[in-house]
């Protein structure tokens, strides 16, 4: 599996201009004009063509599984603009640290499989805004410390709103099934998925590195105490000194050698662009050159 993502990863890197470019922009620029054009007319005959319809698409109308992908709606124009906005914000910082393509193939994955979920059900339906949710995880996990305003006020990182929206998920899922609404319960799990599906294990990075240190060595089982063998170590033989030299860590940096043990409070990444498994501190992990 591990060779599979490493196989895909660099495919995407050396077909990384591939794709539609700015993808983001013109969906948000779609809604935009979906939304406002709605609004000034006071009808929702043009959602009604876009939104996902499970019976019209059985009869021929295909174009709704990709085209609800312009009807988001926030409830009122000014959470709309600021919705799209930070939408687009957060799919461009993606698509600049991924490429193109491969944020072509994330997007697509989670229209792909809310489709296919709301057609395998008679009263299936797909809704943008979990789908729309998956970018801002996906944000989170690739930049954790980046911080968001609340009330366009009070700074909160990204991690934490990662966190939160993640429980709120799981617990809707949990509440609808209670109330007989299984499997449709399940669709805001399927519309994040493709989250899951390109991030992995690397969906831990939304939790601070230091807590994760700290839960290693909390559950880390403790080495047997070896039976005394009668010899004296003496302060200059090599034993003695290799015990009190060597240092376990569990991350380290390729072009500083800082460590998570070192230095806990520091964030480290590995580089998908990297040849192998190379491992970066904050500080390098936008600045170093690429090993082939």
């Amino acid at each position: 599996m591990r060779n599979l993502r490493n196989r895909f990863e660099r495919f995407c890197y050396r077909n990384r201009s591939k794709g539609i470019p700015n993808l983001m922009l013109y969906i948000t620029l779609g809604s935009a004009l979906v939304y406002l054009m709605s609004m000034f007319k006071g009808t929702y005959a043009l959602y009604d063509i876009l939104y996902f319809d499970r019976a019209l698409i059985l009869q021929g109308q295909v174009w709704r599984l990709f085209t609800y992908v312009f009807t988001y709606d926030a409830g009122n124009i000014l959470l709309t603009a600021v919705g799209l906005l930070c939408y687009f914000s957060l799919g461009r910082a993606m698509e600049n640290i991924w490429g193109t393509l491969r944020f072509n193939l994330f997007y697509l994955t989670g229209i792909i499989l809310m489709d296919i979920y709301a057609m395998l059900f008679p009263y299936g339906w797909a809704d943008v805004s979990y789908l729309n949710m998956s970018l801002f995880l996906g944000y989170a996990t690739l930049y954790p410390d980046a911080h968001f305003l609340l009330f366009f006020i009070i700074p909160v990182r990204a991690w934490i709103f990662a966190v939160i929206d993640l429980a709120l998920t799981i617990y809707n899922v949990i509440m609808l099934s209670s109330v007989g609404l299984f499997p449709f319960s399940l669709f805001p799990l399927v519309a994040i998925a493709n989250y899951f599906l390109f991030f992995g294990k690397d969906v831990l990075n939304v939790i601070p590195m230091s807590w994760r240190v700290n839960a290693r060595r909390l559950f880390k089982k403790k080495p047997k105490a070896k039976k005394a063998t009668g010899t004296i170590p003496f302060s200059g033989s090599y034993q003695a000194s290799a015990a009190t030299v060597k240092v376990p860590y569990t991350h380290r940096c390729t072009i500083c050698g800082r460590t998570d043990v070192s230095h806990p409070n520091l964030e480290f990444r590995y580089c998908s662009r990297c040849n192998g498994y190379h491992c970066y501190c904050e500080d390098h992990i936008s600045n170093h050159k690429h090993i082939e």
